[in-house]
């Protein structure tokens, strides 16, 4: 069967933020990857950016699932002396480089841009070019928690501050047709009790609202369904997964009728 689309359109897969939901990225880029959907560029934010760095390098699938579906809480969490977060970060790192490695972009088989937040001047800066991991740590960085990363006379947070599903940051790098995966929120209705459970309520409010009216922009979302499953419950990486196949199925008929792709 002969697969033609027209490719003068730039299609650009925007991948969002969500910690342990973001694990959904992976059932969401097999089924584009089967269904041989041409993506030109992936723009990532937070865990986002770490599934959008492993895809774009070809990294195997299966491969990518055995290191996620191993990660915790506790293989995450090094705990410091707060200053200006409360987790060091080097745990992070090392899964990061466990799955990425030395890598640069320039070694990459489809372009990516990271996105982080210049916590400082509360602005974005979205990354093309450097060696992967510490962009990607930058990015999945999240503020108060993990430790900020200093990278080019910056110090990066998150980029889900400002983007969690960027698709601004997809247009200005020429996108005409933008597919943007959006993990959803853990937001329960319940009462707080300590400060954790405020700030991931706030920060979990916060997002919400601001991918809900950065969907916009975005010619399809695929909106994973995940009812239950919090920001932490790694353990669960492969229901996030299976959740994240079954939603982009459900979108691979739009897709393709926006590509013009036929069989």
């Amino acid at each position: 069967m002969r697969l033609t689309f027209r490719k003068k359109d730039k299609v650009v897969l925007v991948l969002g933020g969500g910690s342990a939901r973001g694990l959904a990225h992976i059932g969401v880029l097999k089924v584009l990857k089967r269904e041989a959907i041409p993506i030109d560029m992936v723009v990532g934010t937070s865990i986002g950016a770490l599934m959008g760095a492993a895809f774009c390098a070809g990294i195997d699938f299966s491969l990518l699932e055995k290191k996620t579906q191993g990660i915790s809480w506790k293989n995450l969490f090094d705990f410091t002396i707060p200053q200006l977060g409360l987790i060091e970060g080097r745990k992070m790192e090392k899964l990061i480089k466990e799955i990425i490695g030395e890598r640069h972009f320039k070694d990459l088989k489809i372009p990516l841009a990271i996105v982080a937040t210049d916590i400082n001047n509360g602005i974005e800066v979205v990354y093309r070019r450097g060696l992967l991991w510490p962009v990607i740590k930058a990015s999945c960085s999240i503020p108060g928690i993990f430790n900020p990363v200093k990278l080019d006379k910056k110090l990066l947070v998150d980029g889900a501050v400002l983007h969690n599903v960027a698709t601004k940051v997809a247009r200005d790098l020429g996108a005409n047709k933008i597919i943007a995966v959006n993990v959803g929120f853990y937001v329960r209705k319940q009462e707080v009790k300590n400060l954790l459970n405020i700030f991931l309520q706030a920060w979990q409010l916060r997002g919400q609202e601001l991918s809900r009216y950065q969907n916009l922009d975005a010619e399809v979302v695929i909106k994973v369904n995940l009812p239950g499953i919090s920001p932490v419950d790694f353990h669960r990486a492969a229901e996030c997964i299976q959740q994240g196949e079954k939603a982009a199925e459900t979108k691979i008929p739009q897709i393709k009728k926006l590509l013009r792709i036929r069989r």
